[in-house]
């Protein structure tokens, strides 16, 4: 198995703020189930139909992405339903590196700053 090039621990939840996140039947029973609530309700609740797909989950604010998946924390910068999240979620990237991890680290080496987040959402004025 190839070594991973990135730690998803350090980043800032990047990938959390794509505007697509697919929730396939299963992972929408899963979630239901991690929430003991029936699937019916969370349909409502946690997910919508969008850009052409049955299922993507919803969105909330965020300081440094704009928006980002409703189950992040976007304090402590992680997943509030890792052990339930999505098949999209639990094979990302999908390969040994990281697109925006790349970036990030390269971002925080040029700034001198191990804490510093490169974001892709610039306010308008």
């Amino acid at each position: 198995m190839p070594r991973k090039k990135y730690d998803c621990l350090k980043c800032p939840g990047y990938c959390c703020s794509y505007p697509v996140i697919e929730v396939k039947d299963r992972d929408a029973a899963r979630i239901a189930k991690h929430f003991d609530i029936p699937l019916q309700i969370a349909e409502k609740k946690y997910f919508k139909s969008s850009y052409g797909y049955k299922r993507v989950m919803r969105r909330k604010k965020d300081k440094h992405f704009g928006r980002i998946c409703q189950f992040f924390d976007t304090e402590a910068r992680r997943c509030t339903i890792y052990e339930a999240r999505p098949w999209a979620c639990r094979d990302y990237p999908g390969k040994d590196n990281c697109g925006y991890w790349d970036f990030l680290a390269f971002e925080r080496n040029a700034q001198e700053d191990d804490d510093y987040i490169s974001t892709t959402f610039h306010n308008e004025r």
